[in-house]
């Protein structure tokens, strides 16, 4: 790359999403901003790999304090910066936890991308954005579910990611702007928070390997879900904005599996029977549940080139692996030889 670096802003870098995407960004040559809360304890554990000292030469990651709660932090940051383009990938992304705190919930994710938009739409450049959606904007509109689907979202959190969807459309079209959405089907990884279904069940095993646990309390195991590895799925972000014209795009392998399938799966790879460790505690179910995702991402394909390369068993595969190493379980020697062979089910 000749000339000044491209420049990218990331809401949200400290998320999973964020985090490859930074690193995916950074191994291209671009120069990373991005904004995160404060918070009296550092959230910063996910991209600690990537930080320099910016007084060192040749940093290429900055990091910026701002609120997608607070318009006047997004503009003050988007015109210092300058960035070609925005990532939104900022948002309160529990679904349970939206039922909780709804109002925060539809401010930084419905309101916040609105807030993000219009900072967008002053400036005196060209920017290209990306808005990240969810699935979950389907809720109960049978699969597969594609670009031309009908939302039905069925939680706060949901809702708000229509209202963001939605918003980017229209600033596309009022406005020219190169705004493109992206709608993630679940996308997992070892970074993935530990409140998340696919975590919850590779930390609980490795803390029941551990003799810290001796049981894993999960909510509805018959929802059913679309789940690919998360580094993949920021490739998919990154491509969107390459592309001459903005445009929507479902990514998402195409298969469904059931919670209890990846509880069996998992358990199954260390050669533990799941129901003797799994206890099932209502407060884990939404009060409005979605049953069963499944995303066509045929556009993807055509479009973007992008085909999802990981499978179910082996996504589940490297984040139990991650979770045993870090309960001091080394799967190399303990459980490896279950690992591989389970993997290939």
């Amino acid at each position: 790359m000749t000339g000044n670096p491209r420049k990218a802003l990331i809401t949200g870098i400290t998320g999973q999403d964020g985090s490859y995407l930074a690193e995916l960004l950074l191994s291209k040559g671009y120069e990373v901003h991005g904004l995160v809360r404060r918070s009296s304890s550092f959230s910063t554990g996910r991209i600690d790999h990537l930080y320099h000292d910016p007084h060192e030469p040749g940093v290429r990651l900055f990091l910026h304090y701002a609120d997608l709660t607070d318009p006047s932090s997004l503009f003050a940051h988007l015109h210092q910066v300058r960035p070609d383009e925005v990532y939104n990938l900022g948002a309160q992304s529990h679904v349970k936890v939206s039922f909780e705190v709804p109002e925060f919930t539809a401010d930084s994710v419905g309101m916040g991308t609105l807030r993000l938009l219009e900072a967008i739409r002053t400036a005196s450049w060209p920017i290209r954005y990306y808005q990240a959606g969810s699935s979950e904007m389907y809720g109960s509109t049978p699969p597969p579910q594609n670009e031309t689907s009908a939302f039905h979202p069925r939680s706060p959190y949901a809702i708000a990611k229509v209202f963001g969807h939605w918003m980017t459309v229209q600033y596309r079209d009022a406005y020219g702007m190169h705004a493109s959405n992206g709608i993630l089907f679940n996308h997992e990884s070892p970074r993935r928070g530990g409140t998340f279904v696919t975590r919850k069940v590779t930390r609980g095993i490795a803390a029941i390997l551990a003799g810290q646990e001796e049981h894993l309390f999960m909510g509805n195991l018959d929802a059913r879900r679309d789940w690919g590895y998360a580094p993949e799925y920021v490739e998919a972000m990154w491509r969107m904005l390459q592309q001459d014209s903005p445009d929507d795009y479902v990514i998402a392998t195409g298969e469904m599996h059931s919670v209890q399938e990846l509880v069996e799966v998992a358990f199954g790879l260390v050669g533990l029977d799941w129901e003797r460790h799994v206890r099932i505690d209502e407060r884990y179910f939404r009060p409005t549940e979605v049953d069963e995702l499944r995303g066509d991402a045929s556009k993807a394909e055509r479009v973007l080139g992008w085909r999802p390369q990981t499978t179910f068993h082996e996504l589940i595969r490297v984040m139990l692996e991650a979770d045993l190493r870090e309960a001091g379980i080394e799967p190399a020697t303990k459980v490896r030889d279950v690992i591989i062979e389970g993997s290939k089910a």
